[in-house]
C-alpha cells in the first residue's frame, strides 16, 4: 500500500476555514465541506508479526453503486493514521476507531464526515486504519489491539507539534472498530507487543471513552458472529474466545466511557453495549449509556439518534476532555 509521509495531502484542497463557536449543529452544517487530512504512519518500521501474512492491501469502493470517495481498506499491512487538524484547537484529540466487521476498516464517507465534525469543533482528530485479525498477523485478534495501542502513544507523542494536550485525549470506536477501543480502554493491562521506541514509553491513559454500536461479545447468543469468525478464522471454541470480549475484565484505568446503541440494530445487538455497561458498573467506572429506540447500525450525524454526538460533547466536557 503506497503512501506514508506527513506532507501527503488528501481529500479536499486547502481553503479558508471558518471560526465555529457554536454547538454541534452549526458543526453539523459545515461538515459537507471537504477538509484537508494527512497520513502518518503507525509503526516505525514493518508492522510485528507480519512474515506470515501475504494478502495485498488495497482501498476499494464500499459499495459498487457508491461514489468513488466512500472506501474501505482491506488486507491493510502498513496500518496508519488520519490526521484533520482542528479548525480552531480547543487542546484535546480523539482517535477515531471506524468499524467494518474486521474485514475491512470502512473508512467511508462517514467516517470521513463524523472526523470533519470534531475537527470543526476544535479536536486535533486521528482515525486509525488498523489490521485485520484473519490476514495471518502473529498477533492473530489482538493485532487491532496492538495497532490502537501504538496509536494512542503516537497521538499523544504529537501533542506538542500538533497543538493540544497529552492529558486530553479520548477514543471513540464504532461497530467492530468498537472492539479494539473498548480492548485499548477497559484493558491497559495487556501489553500486546514489545516496545520498539521512546513512543512506546508513553502511558495510554485515555482521558474518556466513546464506544458506538461496539461488539463486545464473543461468546454467546449476543456476540457479533462475522466479528468473532474473522477473529478465529480457523475457529475457536468458548473458552477459548471468552478471554477477547470487551467485556472480559475491566483494568485498573479504565476512563468514563459513553455507550450509545440503538435498540432496532440488526447488525450488532444492543445487548452488547448492555453487557458492558453492567462489567462498568460493577467497577465503579464512571459511565453513561443511551439506548435509542430508533437509528438502526452505524448511524452518524444524521437520523434519530444524531444526537448521541451533543450528549457525548456533554460528557467529555464533565469529564475535562474538553
Amino acid at each position: 500500500m503506497p503512501l506514508i509521509s506527513r506532507r501527503n495531502w488528501i481529500g479536499g484542497s486547502l481553503f479558508s476555514t471558518l471560526a465555529l463557536n457554536g454547538g454541534g449543529s452549526v458543526a453539523r452544517a459545515a461538515a459537507s465541506i471537504p477538509r484537508p487530512s494527512m497520513h502518518l504512519p503507525l509503526w516505525p518500521g514493518d508492522a510485528p508479526g507480519g512474515s506470515g501474512v501475504t494478502a495485498e492491501a488495497a482501498e476499494i469502493p464500499r459499495s459498487a453503486e457508491g461514489p468513488a470517495d466512500d472506501t474501505a481498506f482491506v488486507h491493510v499491512r502498513n496500518p496508519f493514521l488520519i490526521h484533520m487538524p482542528p479548525v480552531v484547537p480547543n487542546g484535546a484529540a480523539l482517535l477515531m476507531i471506524p468499524g467494518g466487521g474486521y474485514v475491512r476498516v470502512a473508512v467511508g464517507r462517514g467516517g470521513r464526515a463524523m472526523a470533519d465534525y470534531f475537527a470543526r469543533l476544535g479536536f486535533a482528530v486521528y482515525t486509525l486504519v488498523y489490521r485485520l485479525p484473519a490476514d495471518g498477523w502473529a498477533a492473530g485478534p489482538d493485532a487491532p489491539l496492538q495497532d490502537a495501542q501504538r496509536a494512542l502513544r503516537l497521538v499523544r507523542s504529537l501533542a506538542v507539534s500538533d497543538g493540544f494536550d497529552a492529558e486530553r485525549v479520548g477514543i471513540l470506536g464504532g461497530s467492530a472498530g468498537g472492539h479494539p477501543a473498548a480492548r485499548l480502554a477497559l484493558r491497559q493491562d495487556i501489553a500486546s507487543y514489545s516496545p520498539l521506541d521512546a513512543v512506546d514509553r508513553l502511558p495510554l491513559a485515555p482521558k474518556v471513552a466513546a464506544l458506538l454500536f461496539p461488539v463486545v461479545a464473543t461468546t454467546g447468543p449476543y456476540a457479533h458472529r462475522g466479528s468473532v469468525e474473522q477473529m478465529f478464522p480457523g475457529g475457536t471454541t468458548e473458552v477459548a474466545a471468552a478471554p477477547y470480549a470487551a467485556n472480559a475484565l475491566v483494568a485498573p484505568g479504565t476512563p468514563p466511557t459513553f455507550l450509545a446503541h440503538a435498540m432496532d440494530d440488526r447488525v450488532v445487538n444492543w445487548r452488547n453495549s448492555a453487557l458492558l455497561m453492567d462489567k462498568l458498573a460493577d467497577a465503579s467506572i464512571a459511565q453513561q449509556a443511551h439506548f435509542f429506540e430508533a437509528g438502526g447500525h452505524g448511524f452518524g450525524l444524521e437520523g434519530p439518534a444524531a444526537h448521541w454526538s451533543d450528549l457525548f460533547l456533554e460528557f467529555a466536557r464533565r469529564h475535562a476532555l474538553i
